[in-house]
């Protein structure tokens, strides 16, 4: 008798732990209420968002807010019954007495009301509203000759304090925007503002930098790049008839041409040598480099 109780007592014991285990793998094998979460990493409230979206495997009543160090600071949605599916919020990075949070990072948590449940997702926001500081050399002044080769772009390198893209101004305009985000760049400008070359003279650059949340610098003149294609260093010549006389060419492009009474020549850049024509009266000197051209007269007399 003593040996039936013993062996009925043992299946009893083997029976609870079977099931025991099948509860506890149950358990393991039970899914995740939400799934498919997609939280933004940085933002600054009024340029980009702080998303955060996750999918519900059955309807539910859903709150979301946001803690930081723990406590909670701001409600990103009050309780609302949500579908199947999707759920899609915005954390603003303004509390609930309409001011905005100081920067820093914040944690979402997600309570499903009918699963008794409240989550907390491993994902940190950073709310971010400070513009980055970009750092670059100060009062450059020099000059381009776009379309000359080794000439053509002026180059600047900077650095900024946090990841940002660098940005670069000229004459008021946006010129160049970097891909990515390096905390030393380089920006190249090749003359032209709106995809169209400017025109010959001074033009002031200036730099900024947007960082990863959106913020963007106030832009910082520093440089005044002189564009030139071809000058004439005279627009009026006075010569006697039969008499050589001489202009400066200021050009970057090695080589020129020039158009005078009838004659086409090719020469090098800096100063030409010419002879005025035996008959007294008015001309043009056309002088012609790298797809740009500059005019004189020449009075004979």
């Amino acid at each position: 008798m003593a040996r039936v109780l013993s062996t009925a007592f043992l299946v009893g014991m083997l029976a609870a732990t079977a099931a025991a285990f099948a509860l506890t793998e149950g358990a393991k094998l039970e899914l995740a209420p939400i799934y498919g979460t997609q939280v933004a990493k940085v933002f600054s409230p009024g340029i980009t968002n702080g998303t955060i979206d996750f999918r519900l495997r059955k309807a539910e009543r859903v709150s979301v807010w946001m803690t930081r160090n723990g406590k909670r600071v701001a409600t990103v949605v009050p309780p609302r019954n949500y579908p199947r599916g999707w759920v899609h919020v915005v954390f603003t990075g303004v509390s609930a007495s309409g001011l905005t949070l100081p920067d820093g990072n914040y944690v979402p948590v997600v309570h499903l009301a009918r699963s008794h449940r409240t989550i907390t997702l491993p994902n940190t926001i950073v709310l971010d509203t400070k513009p980055p500081v970009v750092t670059v050399r100060h009062r450059i002044y020099t000059h381009i000759s776009p379309g000359v080769a080794g000439h053509g772009v002026f180059v600047v390198a900077y650095s900024v304090n946090e990841p940002a893209r660098g940005i670069l101004y000229a004459d008021g305009k946006q010129v160049e925007l970097t891909y990515k985000e390096p905390l030393h760049g380089v920006l190249r400008w090749n003359g032209k503002v709106n995809g169209r070359l400017v025109g010959a003279g001074n033009h002031v650059l200036e730099i900024a930098a947007q960082d990863v949340a959106g913020n963007r610098s106030k832009p910082i003149p520093f440089a005044v790049v002189a564009v030139r294609y071809v000058e004439l260093g005279r627009t009026r010549i006075l010569a006697r008839p039969g008499a050589k006389f001489s202009v400066l060419v200021l050009t970057d492009a090695p080589s020129v041409t020039y158009l005078f009474h009838g004659r086409r020549v090719h020469a090098r850049h800096g100063t030409l040598t010419l002879r005025a024509p035996k008959t007294p009266g008015v001309y043009r000197l056309y002088v012609e480099a790298a797809g740009h051209a500059a005019k004189a007269l020449v009075v004979v007399a």
